[in-house]
């Protein structure tokens, strides 16, 4: 049995705090399934990252009315400060494409309450999605008219979280806003220095970009990084249940962080050369159990950066 470093484990006479001020933890996203079946309620959550070597908590809106319970916010934030882990961003979901303009500023409206909550938990970063339509309709022609929305959109959710020193991102995710140069043009063009990009090492797979080349292109814009995983196998392979499409028509499926078929060890090399400081989330969706997969995954990832820090 392999037996994984902890953040305070021995790399040659140093821990992974002698080479990094950045902070690698989990996205309650990867224990969403525990949280969900009763097995971990939120404060378990918190603690079991604690308990595991996390040192800092990313936490996920998947329910519509999440951002709006207070008093659950402020238990969250106040349990979080009790174990000394740090709340690191509140991740939500967005879409500014829709039918019409009053639709548009509507949701605009809603993400700017789901700031105001990242506010309440006390985080200065703040991920939500931009735009997603069906795959057939991601071509290019179709990005080129939706941009002005999506670049109208973020900016004005970004100046409104200037007020409370929150830098919000778009991570790239839903096919139509995933690929890194779309990413990259996004940023650019919203101009405000509190908007960057929470980077899924993963996520490029789903737009049929290799990991390794989109991560180069963009570690130099990102706010926060999430480490996930896939395998990948063909269009023509038959996989059975539990797999997905990219847009090109491969098939995914998540995998444990380091499991996959990403070359993770090199691109923890170019996050490792690129000085970034940040934090860093672990994201799992695998089929495995996901304490017992989210847990090697941050074993995977501490030794991994470890390695790149004595290369």
């Amino acid at each position: 049995m392999i037996d994984f470093p902890s953040v305070g484990d021995n790399f040659g006479g140093k821990t992974l705090t002698d080479y990094y001020l950045m902070k690698i933890g989990v996205s309650s996203y990867s224990l969403i399934r525990a949280i969900r079946s009763g097995e971990l309620s939120w404060d378990g959550a918190l603690e079991w990252t604690k308990e595991n070597g996390g040192e800092h908590f990313e936490v996920v809106s998947l329910e519509p009315a999440f951002g709006r319970d207070e008093a659950f916010l402020d238990a969250i934030r106040t349990k979080a400060a009790a174990l000394d882990l740090p709340l690191s961003s509140y991740t939500v979901g967005a879409n500014f494409l829709k039918e019409s303009e009053a639709e548009i500023a509507a949701e605009i409206e809603r993400v700017k309450g789901e700031v105001d909550a990242g506010a309440r938990l006390g985080v200065k970063f703040m991920r939500h999605d931009a735009g997603s339509r069906p795959v057939e309709q991601t071509g290019t022609a179709q990005f080129e008219a939706d941009f002005p929305t999506l670049v109208r959109a973020c900016r004005e959710v970004a100046d409104y979280a200037a007020q409370y020193g929150i830098t919000t991102s778009v991570e790239n995710h839903g096919y139509h806003v995933q690929a890194s140069e779309r990413v990259h043009r996004l940023v650019l063009a919203v101009d405000r220095p509190n908007f960057r990009t929470t980077l899924d090492v993963g996520n490029f797979l789903c737009a049929d970009e290799d990991s390794l080349a989109a991560v180069k292109n963009n570690i130099g814009i990102a706010s926060m990084v999430h480490f996930k995983d896939f395998y990948r196998r063909s269009p023509r392979s038959h996989v059975g249940e539990g797999w997905f499409p990219t847009r090109a028509g491969y098939k995914l499926r998540g995998a444990i962080v380091g499991n996959g078929d990403i070359d993770l060890p090199s691109v923890v090399r170019v996050i490792h050369e690129s000085g970034f400081d940040g934090f860093i989330s672990v994201e799992f969706e695998g089929k495995e159990p996901c304490l017992e997969g989210t847990r090697t995954g941050l074993d995977n990832l501490r030794r991994l950066f470890a390695e790149a820090a004595e290369a």
